[in-house]
């Protein structure tokens, strides 16, 4: 999908799109999101006179209720700006990509020589635009907050269709911010389930990490978050923004629990080679017995280590004769038995 995507890891992507207005505070944060050790920075794409009618409005927790044409509009960026800020997320080895809002801005993104679109949940459902962007062939990230199951398959069989040939679904909660008892972070698992050939990942809205890292437990293929330098900047996403000790943490977590994770085969770790030797138990003599002695009750019992024969064997040993002399705390073997 891009040039830092991997298949054996999860795909981490810093949401800088509604956090900068100007390429100073762009280049800082990109500077701050490779520093963290993401993979890519994504934009928001968009113009107040396309994306909203004057009559919408924000009633949000991060917005209170205001004009959405407002909002949109300050933080709208011309397509100057959009190339200068992919341009240098390339200098940072960053793959970058945005969330356009209407074909116009896909023709933008185009323009500038996206590898990937990103849709959000707002346009999820919009089938005519989904078909548009996935007609460009190129990869395609579809977010799916306040959908149910029906509409996305709907969505998905859309957007294959049109032709994409590869489809990421992002299980998504539009609330802003989401707080925990709404996470439902079983739903990503369904959407798994619902759609196997389609790789899952989570959009993250909530106020701390833990439902991204709870989501790459889960299965998650692609965590995005958005990402700030500070959470009391001025706009409504930065609350809800990883600042970067956060993101550094979470990046740091993620990859520490992919290392973990291991291969999935119970078997004994090469760290327990030793251990398994010295901690495991065995059968050993607790007293004297001269060669041809027969073992008797008492004359052994189970103890540390375990290199010896196994406890499972216990009951086998009594009546079998020694084939040697050995003093008490022996560790039996096979070898010493007659």
């Amino acid at each position: 999908m891009f040039k830092n995507y991997r298949s054996d890891r999860c795909y981490i992507i810093a949401e800088i799109g509604g956090n900068f207005t100007t390429f100073d505070q762009a280049q800082r944060l990109i500077d701050e999101a490779a520093a963290c050790g993401v993979d890519a920075v994504k934009l928001q794409t968009y113009r107040a006179e396309t994306v909203a009618s004057k009559r919408a409005v924000f009633d949000m927790e991060n917005t209170g209720v205001a004009s959405q044409y407002d909002l949109f509009k300050k933080y709208e960026i011309d397509p100057d700006l959009h190339r200068e800020v992919f341009r240098y997320a390339e200098t940072k080895q960053l793959d970058w990509f945005s969330t356009p809002s209407h074909e116009l801005d896909v023709d933008l993104l185009e323009a500038c020589g996206v590898g990937a679109h990103k849709i959000g949940s707002d346009d999820a459902v919009n089938l005519p635009f989904l078909r548009y962007v996935a007609k460009t062939g190129k990869p395609l990230i579809l977010s799916t907050g306040m959908c149910t199951l029906e509409e996305v398959k709907e969505s998905v069989v859309a957007i294959l269709e049109a032709g994409c040939q590869q489809l990421l679904l992002l299980h998504a909660i539009t609330s802003y911010p989401t707080h925990p008892q709404n996470v439902n972070l079983a739903a990503m698992q369904t959407l798994m389930a619902t759609f196997p050939g389609i790789e899952v990942g989570y959009s993250d809205h909530t106020l701390t990490p833990v439902a991204s890292l709870c989501a790459v437990a889960m299965g998650a293929r692609v965590i995005e978050r958005h990402f700030t330098w500070d959470k009391n900047a001025d706009g409504p996403d930065h609350i809800l923004s990883a600042d970067p000790p956060e993101m550094k943490w979470l990046v740091d977590a993620i990859r520490a629990f992919e290392m973990m994770r291991g291969s999935g085969v119970k078997e004994p770790a090469a760290s327990e080679a030793t251990t398994r030797r010295n901690n495991r138990k065995s059968v050993v003599l607790l007293r004297a017995l001269k060669g041809g002695d027969a073992i008797a009750a008492g004359d052994i019992a189970v103890k540390r280590p375990g290199y010896g024969i196994a406890p499972k064997f216990f009951p086998d040993l009594f009546g079998r004769r020694l084939s040697r002399d050995l003093d008490p705390d022996s560790v039996l073997t096979w070898e010493d038995l007659a």
